[in-house]
């Protein structure tokens, strides 16, 4: 059993497309370095094989030299299921398992078939064993792995659109829940990995993209089961945008990350037409055009505001879970905030999102971290 308290400290998505990708890191990474587990969501594949297999919203490949900084700044496990692990087809997944077994970081949730996706990571700090699970459940389904192809580990979700008064072509209900089959999978992988470590965590690519505090139905359903099978903590990410946090049988749910270090020039407004016709249509959809003063962060002006979800073990369990709250400046760097104005503006946004999203989670400052309670 462990001898000592332990930190882990979890991060959203990670695009590093853009050169010298350490220096993103600058103002973060003495803290990364700190913890004892740092975890982080890989958004986006690093290869320089020139493959494009998505009929999605395109996500260029970092180039392999940028995930030096990976390491660089303190993190030793990265989630790989997410909407754009198929971007640059088995070649993409290919290097960029093979480029994070090179550093010596462990991954999860990606792999050359089914199998290997499902795989966890499981990792050992000072008597405390680690255990990793990713899931991607917003598609699209090109992603998943199969038995004879690459991809990642999934959960198949339904949505159903219930018009419920009587007005033709009008705004629907919106239903949304896990398909049962791959959800049970997800269950399997965890109630098999629980006997094998001590903290359990699952992390979920999920939620609807660039909008303001609403969860999708299955969100909850999800991470309740993961919970209910036997996971400490849940780790969402997916949306690019901050989303509440909720307490469930005593486990805590980071239901959005937001976005980390994502610096991309991919939507520019010179880069490819198809790119040009994605603005239009995040306009359409989401009701936002990113900040020109931000031109590697294409994203929501409200995904300034991030965090760093951080839970500190004692005994081989997680004894309490924090958040220290982060600003996007405009180079796309990520600066951890303290108990001063920007911290408590940063306080109040996370307060009010997890309230408008009916979640019970409240919050509370210690020191320059606040509290998860």
């Amino acid at each position: 059993m462990a001898d000592k308290t332990l930190t882990l400290l979890a991060v959203g998505d990670l695009i590093l497309d853009q050169p010298e990708a350490e220096t993103y890191f600058e103002f973060v990474a003495p803290v990364l370095r700190s913890a004892d587990v740092v975890v982080g969501q890989g958004e986006v594949v690093f290869t320089d094989r020139s493959v494009c297999s998505t009929t999605d919203v395109p996500s260029p490949p970092c180039d392999p030299k940028n995930m030096s900084a990976l390491p660089f700044a303190g993190f030793n496990v990265i989630t790989l299921a997410g909407n754009h692990i198929w971007d640059s087809g088995a070649p993409g997944i290919e290097d960029t398992i093979a480029g994070l077994r090179n550093y010596g970081i462990a991954y999860t949730g990606a792999g050359m078939n089914i199998d290997e996706a499902r795989q966890p990571a499981i990792i050992e700090r000072n008597g405390t064993t680690f255990g990793f699970l990713s899931y991607n459940c917003v598609g699209p389904k090109e992603s998943w792995a199969t038995n004879k192809k690459a991809g990642c580990a999934y959960v198949r979700i339904i949505t159903h659109y219930e018009l419920d008064h009587a007005t033709p072509g009008g705004p629907p209900t919106i239903y949304s829940f896990a398909e049962p089959k791959s959800l049970e999978l997800m269950v399997q992988d965890i109630q098999k990995l629980r006997p094998l470590c001590d903290v359990l965590v699952v992390a979920l690519h999920k939620g609807i993209g660039h909008v303001p505090s609403k969860l999708a139905m299955y969100e909850q359903q999800v991470s309740y089961a993961a919970i209910d099978a036997g996971a400490d903590l849940i780790l969402g990410h997916h949306a690019h945008i901050l989303r509440g946090i909720e307490q469930y049988k005593g486990k805590t749910i980071f239901h959005g990350l937001c976005n980390f270090v994502t610096v991309t020039l991919a939507l520019s407004a010179d880069k490819a037409q198809s790119s040009d016709e994605w603005a239009i249509r995040r306009k359409e959809l989401f009701g936002f055009a990113p900040d020109p003063e931000y031109p590697t962060y294409p994203f929501h002006p409200e995904a300034k505001q991030t965090i760093i979800a951080k839970c500190t073990i004692g005994d081989g369990k997680i004894s309490q879970t924090s958040y220290l709250p982060c600003f996007i400046n405009k180079r796309g760097q990520p600066e951890i905030l303290k108990n001063d104005e920007m911290g408590q503006q940063a306080f109040e946004y996370m307060d009010k999102i997890t309230r408008a999203a009916g979640l019970n989670a409240r919050y509370k400052w210690d020191g320059n971290e606040v509290l998860v309670h």
